[in-house]
Parts: structure tokens; C-alpha cells; sequence
């Protein structure tokens, strides 16, 4: 059996050094050689799965699948490379060859004039000349194929069973799985969902499918080609109709020379009348898509007082590139009426950075990047960070990383020392605040399973977002707050400022009593923990104004006082936080909307039904703070009240007097109501 096996791998080596550059003549002489000296029975022997000289097939197509078989078995896959006979095609053809697929040396590419892009991509051909060749024999049985030249010898190394199946010629979606694929991505399902569900009908691990999440979007993006121009009319037609119902709905868009849509943008009254109160830091999230249309899907967010996500608007954009982010920035300027956050965060984008640049001038831009090198993220200073990162690269030997090397060089727009001083809402701060957006962004994302009413759904996530922030603020002003010191300060922030805003300042309030205060000269203190002997913080008080700032920055950052200005006012005895200290966007009552956004006017002889109003719910909340169980009942009615309330229409001729009167007693009736008896 050894020496079979020798005998069979020599003629090999003669077979793939005669594979190119012989005539026919040449390679049947050796096809008779062959014979002679390799038996079938001997090349079964040594391996039954391999083909071998004078293997027979009915059709060529049968002798591809069992070569294909093998090359995947062996961890590579094949081509068809050329065919020979009379006339080459048809009836006259009578040799073939199937090919590795590295035969061969990639064609040069032409010269390009500039005018149209190529792709530069690396070819994976390589000159390999492993080979399988067949020709036709005609015998007494019918017309048959025989192989009559074969080479395993490759000049490249092979790939492993968990590899070769991203090989292209094995990345198949069949006609069923094709029509399941597309059915999800009408119904909105992302493709790691319908990776996910697929694996789980078919009983496979994770990875295991014949195809890739790149082969699934490729089908999906080649599919709503065909019907893109229906769908983007839906789009727009679902614009005209809610700017009908809502005449403060606010939508733009652009198409190209053919017509179609490029880029679209849309934002809700609600959502423009909340970024008057808390556009002054906003989170541009561009790192999902809308599966239905392939299209990137850019979000606005914001941090409203009781710190909850809220919702400034939406784009979808065709292409990631320096003129849709610009579009798409100079829209949601106009959407609010020019007003510019004063700091936005982006994902890392080069040609967003740019956008930002370019129209944005005054607005810091930082990277929402909350889990990036969390020991160094929340390091005092910029020369801190600097230091730590050193030690971090050495002790990881990350000096030939790129990726460090570029998030260093950027460190200015997301580790949280260079960006202090940059108001932020603390949406930089923590982790935290990254899943609440992320949960708030899931739920948007949502509404594409019912593309066909994606505005009005997206629409109906964000009221359900805010009716929930509204039921969540009643129930905080009900609660009693614990005070955790004796300040009189505490007392007075816990009166003004929301409850998540409170908490923020309580925990300073708190700390500060384990901080003591060195006075140095002038109006410049020293604050640092009673446990520290070195380092700490410079405040700086000016009696003039009731002017403060500390060097840590916390305040300009987050609108909250920090620690270290907290025990400098204790010391210079404030019994209450100076009102400029207290900054508006974190008060429990906000400023009246603006008149632009209301629907009615101001009516004359409202005051007093507001008054009654007004005294009906003091009373309601006097009542429901007496206990747990009153509470959870006020809580939940009223919100029932407010939705009943909604759905009401409004009329801008009707009278003050019957509009607030109307209200009263919808008010009156439903309080008095035996479902509402929070007396009892």
C-alpha cells in the first residue's frame, strides 16, 4: 500500500507540472499514461472520497458537485475554468476543467481617468494550480465523462472545517431561506434577529448557517432596490398626513435627478417645544439603520429634568458622507429655530466630525464613548489621564496599536477631563445614562416592524415615553423627601430642584462633610478630604456677585454644585444656594412653553378657572401623600385623566371661560368619580 500511494502522488506532481501550456496531443498521451500506471481500484484504496484517473460521471455538472465536495472537505473551493472540443460550446464540447479558486493571477485593472470610482480590492488569486480535468467518452452505455487529469497540490495553505464556509462558493441562501429573509425584514427585524431566529429553527449553533450577516443585508439591500421609490413615497406621504393632523410637525427631504428619495427628517411639536428647555446637550446617535429601507437612522436625544431620555428628532440618510451629515445638521438647526446645543456627542465619524465643525462652530463636540478606559475616564485632570494612559499602554505592550494610538489623539472629545467645563447634562458621566438612552432608542427602533405607519409609531413611542415621564414625576412629588443632613441649603435645593436633580446635589451635600476648607489669601480656598494630606481643588469665591467656582469644573459640566463649593459656602455660612446656582433646566416647575407652540391662545377671563383648577389638584395631592396606597391610586388616575384629556379636541374660537370651564368639571367628575375616591 505504500508504495500505491507513492506511485499515485509522483503521477500527481507529473499531472499539475502539464496542467498549463501542453497541447491535446500531449495530455492524451498522458491521459493514456495514466491509466496504465494508476488503476481506479488503487486510487479507491488509498482515499474513496478523492476522485482519481478514469473516474466516471453521467454529466459534467455530477463531476463539479463531487469535486466541490472534496474541495471542501480538503478546505478550499472550486471554479469552472475553461472547456475545450470542436466548437467549444454544446454538443461539440469534450474536455473541461474545474479549478482551485486561486487559480490563476487577477487581470490588471484599467487605467481610471478619476471620472469613476473602482474598488480596490486584493485578490485572493494566487496561481495555485490544483486542478480536476474531464472528458467525454462515448460508450456502449450512452455518453459518459471521465476524469482523466487530477492535482491536489496547492501553494497555499488550506483552511480549517470552521473556516471554509465563508468561503463565497459555499454561502448559499436557498430559495426558502430567501423568501423567510425577506418576510423579516418587512416586518422591521434586524438581521442579527433574523440570524438569531434562523439558528434557532434550524437547530444550529451560533455561526453555523451557510451564509453571513453581510450575505443577508446584500440580499435585502438588492431587494428594496426594486421597490425603494413605493416605499419612500409611503414615507412622504405619512409626512403630509401627520403635518395635516398636527400643523407643528415639522419634516424635510431631499431627492436626487431620479427623483428618489436621499434624505428625510422629522420632528414632533412636542419634541421641538422640549429642546427649548433641554437642547443645551444633545446625543446624535447614528449607529443603527432601518432595516426595512437599508437606510442609516440618526436620532436626537436629550436629558430633561427628572433625567430622562427625550426625544428631539429623527433622520434617515442614504449615505454616511460629509454632505448628508451637513444636511442633516443644518435641518435640525431650522427644525429649533437655530438654536445650537451647547454641546452634542456623536459616534466616531470622520465626516460627522466635520459636519459638526462645519456647522456647529460654537458647540463642543465630544465622543459618546462612556465605557472607554473607565479607570482613566473619570481622572481629575488632563495631565492625570495622560499619565494613566502611558502606564496603561506599557503595562499592555499597546505601543503598535492603531486603535489606541487614534483614541489618544482624540482624547479631547471623550475622556471626561478634557471635556469638563463643556456643559453636558451629565450625559458623559456614567454608564448608567447610556443605557437609559440605549432602552429609549430600542423602543424607537421598534416601530419599523409597521413601516407602513413608521412616523405615526415613532410618534406613539415618544407620547408613551413622555406620559410615562410625567406619571414617574407625579409619583417623585408625591413621595416625602429624605433630608440626609441638617443644612439649611439641603432644605432649600430639595424645595426648588427635581427629584433626580436633588439627589445629584444630596450626595454632594453629603461628601462635603468629610471635605475641609484652607483658606489661602484673598478669595481662594483649598478643599480636599480630611484623610488626604496633598492634592484637592482651588475654589475661588468672589463677594462681588456671589460669584464661585471650583477647578474641578462640575458645576459648568452638570449644573449641579459640587463638593468642594458646597463646603466653601458651609464655611462662609450660606444658609441657601445663590439662584444663579441653581440653573432653571433642573427646576421642578419649568418656564411657560413658548406661544408659537400653542394651539389656543392666551384667553381673557382664564385666571380663575385656572385658580379652581389648580386648588382641585392641590387638593388631590394633600390627600394622596397620606398614604402608600393613595398614592399609587392618584398616581395612575391622573394619568388616566391626562390621556382623556388629550383626546380631546381643541379649538382656538372657543371661548376662555367655556375652555376652562370644560376642563374643571372633566377634572371635578372624574375626581369625584366612585373608580377615583381617594377620600376613603
Amino acid at each position: 500500500m505504500p508504495a500505491e500511494s507513492a506511485s499515485r502522488g509522483d503521477l500527481l506532481e507529473q499531472h499539475a507540472s502539464s496542467m498549463e501550456g501542453t497541447s491535446s496531443g500531449e495530455e492524451e498521451a498522458e491521459d493514456s499514461s495514466n491509466e496504465t500506471r494508476l488503476l481506479p481500484e488503487t486510487a479507491v484504496a488509498a482515499d474513496d472520497s478523492a476522485p482519481y484517473i478514469g473516474q466516471r460521471f453521467l454529466t459534467h455538472d455530477a463531476a463539479y458537485e463531487f469535486y466541490g465536495g472534496f474541495a471542501k472537505r480538503c478546505g478550499f473551493s472550486i471554479r469552472r475554468h475553461r472547456t475545450e472540443g470542436k466548437d467549444g460550446v454544446g454538443k461539440g464540447l469534450t474536455r473541461r476543467y474545474f479549478v482551485c479558486h486561486r487559480a490563476g493571477n487577477a487581470p490588471a485593472k484599467p487605467f481610471s481617468d478619476g471620472a469613476t470610482p473602482q474598488r480596490n480590492r486584493k485578490s485572493s488569486r494566487c496561481g495555485c494550480r490544483a486542478y480536476l480535468r474531464i472528458g467525454r467518452d462515448a460508450g456502449a452505455g450512452g455518453p459518459e465523462w471521465r476524469v482523466t487529469g487530477f492535482s491536489n497540490r496547492h501553494n497555499h495553505e488550506l483552511l480549517r472545517q470552521d473556516q471554509v464556509r465563508f468561503l463565497p462558493a459555499y454561502r448559499v441562501i436557498s430559495d426558502s431561506d430567501r423568501d423567510r429573509i425577506l418576510l423579516f425584514a418587512k416586518s422591521g427585524i434586524s438581521v442579527q434577529q433574523m440570524m438569531r431566529i434562523m439558528e434557532l429553527e434550524k437547530r444550529v449553533e451560533p455561526g453555523s448557517l451557510p451564509f453571513t450577516e453581510k450575505d443577508v443585508s446584500n440580499l435585502i439591500h438588492s431587494f428594496r432596490r426594486s421597490n425603494q421609490e413605493e416605499e419612500n413615497v409611503d414615507l412622504l406621504k405619512m409626512c403630509r398626513i401627520f403635518k395635516e393632523k398636527d400643523p407643528n410637525f415639522k419634516y424635510d427631504f431631499t431627492r436626487d435627478a431620479h427623483n428618489r428619495l436621499v434624505n428625510m427628517a422629522w420632528s414632533y411639536a412636542s419634541s421641538i417645544q422640549s429642546y427649548k428647555v433641554f437642547g443645551d446637550a444633545v446625543v446624535f446617535d447614528t449607529s443603527h439603520r432601518l432595516t426595512a429601507l437599508d437606510m442609516p437612522l440618526g436620532i436626537w436625544i436629550g436629558m430633561n429634568n427628572h433625567g430622562m431620555p427625550c426625544f428631539f428628532g429623527c433622520t434617515l440618510l442614504r449615505e454616511e458622507n460629509l454632505q448628508s451629515f451637513t444636511w442633516a445638521l443644518q435641518v435640525f438647526l431650522n427644525f429649533m429655530n437655530r438654536k445650537a446645543p451647547q454641546t452634542i456627542l456623536t459616534d466616531q465619524n470622520i465626516y460627522l466630525k466635520e459636519a459638526v465643525e462645519k456647522e456647529l462652530p460654537t458647540t463642543k463636540h465630544a465622543l459618546s464613548i462612556w465605557l472607554i478606559a473607565a479607570r482613566l475616564h473619570n481622572m481629575e485632570n488632563t495631565m492625570d489621564f495622560d499619565h494613566g494612559w502611558n502606564d496603561m499602554v506599557d503595562c499592555y505592550g499597546l505601543h503598535g496599536n492603531r486603535h489606541i494610538v487614534s483614541l489618544f489623539a482624540s482624547r479631547n472629545i471623550w475622556a471626561l477631563p478634557y471635556l469638563r467645563g463643556h456643559f453636558s447634562a451629565g450625559l458623559t458621566a456614567s454608564p448608567g445614562v447610556s443605557k437609559s438612552i440605549s432602552d429609549f432608542i430600542q423602543r424607537l427602533l421598534s416601530a419599523q416592524r409597521r413601516l407602513s405607519h413608521f412616523i405615526e409609531q415613532v410618534a406613539v413611542v415618544v407620547d408613551y415615553k413622555d406620559q410615562a415621564g410625567e406619571q414617574q414625576t407625579v409619583q417623585q412629588n408625591l413621595k416625602n423627601i429624605n433630608l440626609k443632613t441638617a443644612a439649611p441649603m439641603e432644605s432649600h435645593a430639595a424645595a426648588i430642584f427635581t427629584p433626580y436633580a436633588f439627589s445629584k446635589l444630596q450626595d454632594e451635600l453629603v461628601a462635603a462633610a468629610h471635605y475641609a476648607s484652607f483658606h489661602l489669601e484673598g478669595d481662594v480656598f483649598l478643599v480636599r478630604h480630611h484623610a488626604k494630606t496633598d492634592g484637592g481643588c482651588i475654589v475661588t469665591w468672589h463677594q462681588m456677585g456671589e460669584l464661585i467656582s471650583c477647578s474641578c469644573q462640575m458645576f459648568e459640566s452638570s449644573g449641579i454644585l459640587c463638593r468642594h463649593i458646597l463646603r466653601v459656602l458651609t464655611t462662609l455660612n450660606y444658609f441657601q444656594i445663590p439662584d444663579h446656582y441653581l440653573p432653571v433646566r433642573w427646576h421642578k416647575t419649568l418656564p411657560p412653553p413658548s406661544k408659537s407652540l400653542i394651539c389656543a391662545p392666551k384667553y381673557s377671563g382664564a385666571s380663575e378657572r385656572v385658580k379652581t383648577l389648580q386648588s382641585i389638584v392641590s387638593a388631590l395631592v394633600s390627600e394622596a401623600a397620606k398614604s402608600d396606597e393613595r398614592m399609587d391610586l392618584a398616581t395612575h388616575e391622573v394619568s388616566v385623566l391626562l390621556s382623556r384629556i388629550r383626546q380631546q379636541p381643541v379649538s382656538v374660537n372657543v371661548s376662555g371661560d367655556s375652555a376652562h370651564s370644560s376642563l374643571a368639571a372633566v377634572a371635578k367628575d372624574f375626581i369625584s368619580s366612585e373608580n377615583v375616591n381617594i377620600s376613603k
